[in-house]
């Protein structure tokens, strides 16, 4: 439960309230056997921290990255977020090869929850039907009606600022806890272009307060300022990364956190059961024995970590299907001020795109989005090939330009996935190779996204365009089903090989959905805690009231 504050309480408290409670946080012996270890500390780890925390178990939650103080560690400087990104090298190829670091993966407490963009729409009931649907890709084993409690419940815990009602998608039950944020330069104008076409849009459903909320046990998080440095991490708690609602109240039950500490070894028992696992700490291997591990690394370093142990695998999906969400950019240049790195990045959004009735399956949605000057440089050099004099031109406009991109339907083919290259990484192990290219539905819904995209700005009243291709996220490679012959867990997570393992992050998603990732992450951890928690006989708990 959240309840609103006055106005005469610090920003300074929220981080004041957590640095409490890691300071009288349990330290378990490793000598010890603890109930669970969780590997990941993000949105697949950590809301299923503070679940299993809460029903009494002793929880380890180990984190390959530092903790941060977001008080006094994040910067408002878009250099500074490069020490968020994860910095182990991903070997990348393909037609279409795929970005990582900054696009996709977070190193430190609380994963890449410290600089996503806090963009949270929910999936639509048909996205976990695509087969049934299209004929193509792969349906969920589990229904939209089985996650949407889950998804309620995320977004009142973690304050979702949005509208109500949202045009789109079946009657909520609950609206979301705020407002939605003011919309930036790039959201209105969006909105212009789209209300002279005929197109539906809405302030975007957002993981940042547009006013102050308190979470009971933790503290008052303060408003958004709208500064726009959400990749930057949040200096202020408005934005619901890990580090401020979940893993404190994982902290306030119990758990405890283990950050600098990379997992290497899942070790198993006679009996074929995982018992323990091994990880690097400080320059110290460290064995820690458990009865349960959930393997919530993400998208790439989960099914990375079972094919370095050779684990999990009967079915020979580990490290296949690998999906990324088609995310074109459209840049328009305007004959008056924006300031695109000011405000929320992704201020508003359409999914009149859901299901376009166009040639090709699934679909997409539209969003407008902010920038930093770093970043849009960085594209210009990739994209449209600037150096020099004729970037620092081109620069000159910056202020003045606003961006719309598109969140797209990916189908699993067969070659997309992971293998282990023969180089090693700084730790002396095979760096994982992602092979991704589109497929024919995908090149589709991008020239489709294109041409939606450009009617647009022309009718907003751009000057000037240009794209820049690009792919967002790592999605599968761990694929959830019910048949154990063709996929790696089952609809509660679990794995079929090894029943004390479960796999709980993006990399068990049947198909990539059209939205992006995160709210269905956290969901899908606290389906699964509860599932957890029903078979150890242990009752159903919900978030902190």
């Amino acid at each position: 439960m959240v309840t609103r504050m006055n106005e005469n309480h610090s920003p300074s408290e929220i981080f004041d309230s957590i640095e409490d409670l890691w300071q009288s946080m349990p330290l378990y012996p490793i000598e010890k056997t603890v109930d669970v270890i969780i590997i990941g500390s993000g949105a697949g780890g950590a809301p299923l921290a503070s679940r299993l925390a809460k029903a009494g178990l002793k929880v380890v939650v180990l984190e390959a990255g530092p903790r941060w103080n977001a008080n006094t560690d994040f910067a408002t400087d878009e250099r500074s977020q490069t020490k968020l990104f994860w910095k182990h090298e991903r070997i990348s190829e393909g037609q279409d090869p795929t970005a990582f670091g900054s696009n996709n993966s977070g190193s430190g407490v609380g994963g890449s929850t410290l600089h996503y963009t806090a963009y949270t729409p929910r999936p639509q009931p048909d996205d976990l039907r695509l087969h049934s649907e299209f004929g193509l890709g792969n349906d969920w084993p589990l229904s939209f009606e089985t996650l949407e409690p889950y998804m309620e419940e995320v977004e009142q815990f973690l304050g979702i600022s949005g509208p109500s009602p949202y045009p789109w998608g079946p009657k909520r039950n609950k609206a979301y806890s705020l407002p939605p944020l003011p919309l930036n330069g790039p959201a209105q104008l969006m909105q212009r272009g789209c209300e002279k076409l005929g197109i539906t849009t809405s302030p975007a459903a957002n993981a940042a307060l547009s006013g102050p909320l308190y979470i009971p046990g933790v503290g008052w998080r303060p408003a958004c300022t709208n500064r726009g440095y959400c990749q930057a991490g949040c200096s202020t708690g408005a934005k619901a990364s890990m580090d401020v609602t979940f893993l404190p109240m994982a902290l306030k039950h119990g758990a405890e956190i283990r950050p600098d500490a990379f997992v290497l070894e899942l070790e198993k028992a006679d009996d074929g059961s995982l018992c323990a696992v091994r990880y690097l700490q400080h320059s110290r291997i460290i064995r820690q024995r458990t009865g349960f591990v959930f393997l919530s690394a993400g998208g790439i370093e989960s099914p990375r970590l079972l094919m370095l142990n050779k684990l999990a695998n009967s079915s020979g999906q580990v490290g296949r299907n690998f999906m990324a969400h088609p995310g074109p950019e459209l840049w328009g240049i305007f004959d008056e001020d924006v300031r695109p790195n000011k405000g929320i990045p992704g201020g508003l959004i359409s999914e009149d795109m859901h299901r376009a009735g166009a040639d090709f399956a699934g679909g997409y949605l539209l969003q407008s989005i902010g920038v930093m000057p770093v970043t849009y440089a960085s594209q210009l050099v990739r994209g449209k090939k600037l150096w020099g004099r004729s970037l620092g031109e081109h620069m000159k406009s910056y202020n003045s330009v606003a961006g719309i991109n598109i969140l797209g339907d990916c189908l699993p083919y067969a070659g997309n996935g992971m293998t282990l290259s023969k180089e090693l990484d700084d730790l002396g192990l095979p760096k994982p190779v992602i092979s991704f290219s589109y497929g024919e539905n995908e090149r589709r819904m991008i020239k489709h996204a294109i041409k939606t995209m450009t009617s647009i700005w022309e009718s907003a009243g751009a000057t000037s365009l240009w794209s820049f291709q690009r792919s967002a996220h790592t999605i599968g490679m761990c694929r959830m089903g019910e048949d154990a012959a063709n996929s790696v867990v089952s609809s509660r997570c679990q794995s079929h090989d090894i029943p004390n393992l479960f796999i709980v992050d993006n990399s068990v998603f049947p198909s990539a959905l059209s939205v992006n990732p995160a709210l269905t992450i956290m969901s899908l951890s606290l389906y699964c805690a509860a599932s957890f928690l029903a078979d150890q006989g242990c009752s159903s708990l919900e978030v902190e009231q």
